[in-house]
This record gives structure tokens, sequence and C-alpha cells, in this order.
């Protein structure tokens, strides 16, 4: 989805791993001017319900997050192992696309080499993550944010509940974990974003095809991977379908063109206000890989990257559960922010909404987040993940 938005953030910093990781500065809970309209702060209930009544009527942005004003996230994770854009999962399986010309060339055909095999090159052996906080912290951010996942469904902590993530395939280090405790050392605040929520559409394309040229029709990887056919390879044990979350929406045969093959993914795979997908199952494994995501690395903020909260009454549930822990963390205290996009007036004093790339033309009377890409990985200025 593309969207023109003014820019905002000015004088922001990054730094770059050598494995190509990337950066993003966040100005949060921005002034508001005097005069205006000011969010009037609530005492935090017992414990909150899963409904937006419970949500808008009990919670207030916590002060941290007031008066932190600028943070600094890393968004690394397999995507930047190519470095040709960090839509690269889903767009080298589109005929024509940059990405597909990229991994043609450099790593086969997606028929024979899908994803998967990015994702286990992606080793974090340059990674240095006591040198980038050190100079995160010395650009003035006040928390960190790590990505958890990102729409390609793979978690990059040690998930109990879903067997493709860093601690069994590529990096086999729990990434969350590592940047956490050396945020804390630091006394930044801890933030996590997570993705997934739309990757069993996202994914969809792996299980297409090429509907033009010498491979014209033949299906690639995701469509016929199973379990059995990894024995004595790198991911024995492993099955490809958790992985690409299954034939959910796989384009039709008969399609014999780039132009039509396109028009197809925008129609159907690339609608971002999805709501729940086919099976229910998927949903409820986000749930659970979320909370864990939660109990074991309690976060200060966790970023979802929807538009309002994610498969709905799931979003709902893990909101209000996330919001209890925090005050179970704290002593009653609630110290807990969800972001969410596009979040509609009337539930903005219940989760902060997020901004990105742009700003607002208006006194926001709740406070709200904006964050944008200063250097991505095919060295650009342009941030193409969702929210876009």
């Amino acid at each position: 989805m593309k969207t023109t938005r003014r820019q905002l953030i000015k004088g922001t910093a990054a730094a770059a791993t050598a494995s190509g990781a990337f950066s993003k500065g966040f100005a949060s809970t921005l002034p508001t001017p005097l005069g205006a309209g000011r969010d009037v702060r609530v005492p935090a209930p017992t414990s909150f319900t899963p409904d937006w009544t419970s949500l808008t009527a009990g919670y207030s942005v916590p002060d941290w997050f007031r008066d932190a004003k600028f943070g600094i996230w890393a968004h690394w994770s397999a995507q930047c192992v190519p470095e040709a854009g960090d839509w690269y999962a889903r767009n080298m399986y589109l005929q024509g696309s940059r990405a597909y010309d990229h991994h043609l060339a450099h790593y086969g055909h997606p028929t024979d080499i899908g994803f998967m095999e990015i994702q286990n090159k992606w080793t974090a052996q340059a990674w240095d993550p006591a040198r980038l906080l050190d100079l995160y912290k010395r650009a003035g951010a006040k928390y960190f944010m790590a990505l958890a996942n990102h729409h390609d469904n793979f978690d990059a902590y040690a998930s109990s509940h879903h067997p493709w993530n860093s601690t069994r395939v590529g990096p086999k280090k729990d990434i969350i974990g590592t940047w956490e405790r050396l945020a804390r050392e630091r006394g930044m605040r801890f933030a996590v974003s997570n993705h997934s929520s739309h990757a069993w559409h996202w994914n969809q394309p792996a299980y297409g095809y090429d509907p033009e040229g010498p491979h014209a029709g033949r299906r690639y990887d995701a469509f016929r991977l199973t379990t059995e056919q990894g024995r004595g390879k790198w991911w024995q044990g492993l099955d490809p379908q958790q992985l690409y979350t299954g034939r959910m929406m796989p384009m039709p045969d008969g399609i014999r063109t780039i132009a039509e093959a396109n028009e197809w993914h925008e129609g159907t795979d690339r609608l971002w206000n999805e709501g729940m997908p086919a099976d229910p199952a998927f949903a409820h494994n986000w749930f659970l890989r979320c909370r864990e995501l939660i109990d074991k690395y309690q976060p200060d903020m966790v970023y979802f990257d929807n538009f309002d909260l994610p498969l709905e009454q799931y979003g709902l549930d893990i909101a209000a559960y996330f919001y209890n822990q925090s005050m179970r963390w704290h002593n009653g205290s609630l110290e807990a922010v969800v972001t969410a996009k596009m979040v509609p007036p009337q539930r903005r004093m219940g989760v902060v909404d997020d901004v990105e790339r742009g700003g607002k033309n208006y006194i926001e009377r709740f406070p709200w987040q904006t964050d944008t890409c200063l250097v991505g990985v095919d060295g650009s200025q342009r941030h193409r993940n969702v929210p876009e």
C-alpha cells in the first residue's frame, strides 16, 4: 500500500551493522502547545478486559513515554541478507520485480531456492549489539526497539510456539533476548515490533509461479515443500508450511502475463485491512507467540504493524494481557505502551497512535509517535514495510 505523507523527523541518526541492518528514528509523545487540549490522566483499573470500552476507559500513557521524545528501532532480520529491499521475502516471488531479478541472479530460481534458504543465511556473525546500543544511547535515544518478527513469519527470539525462529535457524541465537539484556544494562526502555499477523496473506506469492518465461506455470517452493523432504538437510524436522502459512490464497492457474499476476496480487494478498485469516489456527498461534514474547522479555512497548489492533479479538486479548502483566511487573503501575496505526479518534485513549514517515496537521490530544527510516538496506531513504 502506498501513501504520501508529510515528512516530520529531522536530524536523527542511524547506524548500520556489517550484516546490513538498518535503524529507524522515533519521535514520541510530541509536545502539546500551551493552551491546547491535553489528555486527562486516569487511574489504571485493577485489571483490563479485552474490549475497547475497558482499554479506552482505563489506560493512560505512562510518564516514561511522555518524557522520552526519541528512540531508535533496529529493523533487522533475514531480509537484510540480500540487501535488496525489506519486502524481499514477498517480492522475490513476484516476477518482474527488482527482488525477483536479484534473487535469480544471486541465488537461483524461487522454484528451487526460496526465502527459507535466505533465512538460514542470516548468521549474525558480524552483529555487535553492545556497540550499536552504545551508539544509540549517545545519539540521545531513550528507548530502543528490536524487530521480533516481520511479515515473513520468522521469530527472532526463543519461541516455543513457532519452530522457525532464530535459535534454530540462521543465527542460532536469541536475538531479542540479547537486545533486551543489553538495552536494560544501559538504562534504556525496551520495545519490540510485531509484524507477523500479516504473514498469512503476505507470504502467499511463495505459492505462486512465473506467469511468463521458461518456468511459466511451475509453482514456487512453498507450494511443494513438506517436512519429509527436509530429511538430511539443514531444515530437517521443520515444516515449511508452518513458515509460509499454507495455501490460504495461492494464485490460481492460468495467469499468463506479469501484469495480470500483479493485478491479482494487488486485489487479494496485498490487502492490509485483512481481518481474520481463513485458517483460525494461524491467529491462535500468533496470540501464543505474542504472549510468550511479552512474558519472556517483559517489554515496555509492543509496536503492532497494523491499522488498529491486529486480528480482531486476538489483538484486544493481547493488548489487555500486556497491560495487566505490566501492572503485575510494576506493583500496580501501568508502564506499558501499545501502538497501532490510523487508530480511530475514539480509540486513541486506549493505545498510542503511530504515524510512519509523517506527522499530523492538527494538535492531537493524546501522546502519539512518528517514525521514519533514515537509510534502508538498499541505501535509499525509503522504508517499504507496512505501515506505509
